[in-house]
């Protein structure tokens, strides 16, 4: 049944919802601090340790916690977390 297949993929797909659900988990973690609630206008300048060390740290987090790789066009080009989410929803 053709029209089954795309139901199933879309049953796959994270919502928006579950997408930042888990980024305010991997940004909790990352950053150590449970007060965190990142949205999609979030941005370095928000987190007070979010320096270009704890980039590299919260990239490589992300990329494990959605079992994706962000290639480094995508990390360069992110201007803010909602990006972020984006390219996230792009591929899982």
């Amino acid at each position: 049944m053709p029209g089954r297949e795309s139901v199933l993929e879309k049953e796959r797909m994270m919502t928006k919802e579950e997408i930042f659900e888990k980024l305010n988990e991997v940004f909790r973690d990352v950053f150590d601090d449970e007060s965190i609630v990142v949205t999609e206008e979030t941005t370095a300048d928000d987190i007070e340790d979010w320096d270009s060390l704890e980039h590299i740290n919260l990239i490589a987090s992300v990329e494990q916690a959605f079992d994706i790789r962000f290639t480094m066009g995508q990390v360069v080009g992110m201007k803010n977390v909602g990006e972020m989410a984006e390219i996230i929803a792009s591929q899982v």
